[in-house]
């Protein structure tokens, strides 16, 4: 099982559950209720104190953060069974809760290209949105899933909700296309160690305290 090569950011958390006990043939997305950058995503999971991780992050400007390795399980959705199954990815929010959890263009545009490169590394096909609670496991039917599905929360706002469908579109027509998928594959990115930059703690870079707390929520 592999990573994604998009990866700009590596922090790995020691919240997550290893190794997963599902196949992979879903993806949830989040948001981080918040602008945090990768780094800062990082350094919020990186606290076992926080008990909660995912396994990717896209923040405003694009870049994209592991957190947690696609073998292993995250602590995102309220649910284990999802969690399980499902990739999940923190996106970062260029609005607030007016803005339905607004994200910007470059953020939309990184997530998009994750979720095509999710896709093909772990044999899904397509990507499915039916905007259906029921069909929760069915991946055959719809393979997206949300936290407020699991959870009484707003995540991952309403703007993202009501993009669901265009993200699924946009991730298939990569998909189908081998040109659009072979470059995903070759891809150039650096990857960053968080120990190597010199921070010694989360709170040097962002006062957790002051983060929603819906980003990402762990269930046994």
């Amino acid at each position: 099982m592999s990573n994604s090569g998009l990866v700009n950011y590596t922090n790995i958390s020691p919240n997550k559950t290893s190794p997963r006990n599902a196949t992979i043939d879903t993806i949830t997305i989040h948001c981080m209720a918040g602008d945090c950058s990768v780094e800062t995503c990082g350094a919020i999971f990186e606290k076992p104190s926080r008990n909660a991780s995912s396994n990717y992050g896209v923040g405003s400007d694009g870049r994209i953060g592991m957190y947690v390795e696609e073998k292993d399980r995250s602590w995102c959705s309220s649910s284990a069974s999802n969690d399980h199954r499902a990739i999940t990815i923190e996106v970062a929010n260029d609005g607030d809760a007016s803005t339905g959890w607004h994200i910007g263009e470059k953020a939309m545009d990184s997530l998009v290209k994750l979720c095509a490169d999710i896709c093909v590394r772990n044999g899904m096909n397509n990507l499915i949105w039916k905007a259906d609670r029921t069909l929760v496991g069915k991946a055959d039917k719809q393979n997206m899933t949300l936290h407020r599905w699991f959870s009484d929360t707003d995540c991952p706002g309403d703007y993202i909700v009501s993009q669901m469908s265009q993200i699924a579109s946009r991730v298939n027509n990569i998909i189908k296309s081998p040109h659009a998928v072979a470059a995903l594959s070759s891809s150039s990115v650096s990857t960053y160690n968080y120990i190597d930059a010199n921070v010694t703690s989360a709170q040097e870079l962002v006062d957790v305290s002051k983060i929603h707390p819906y980003l990402a929520t762990i269930s046994e």
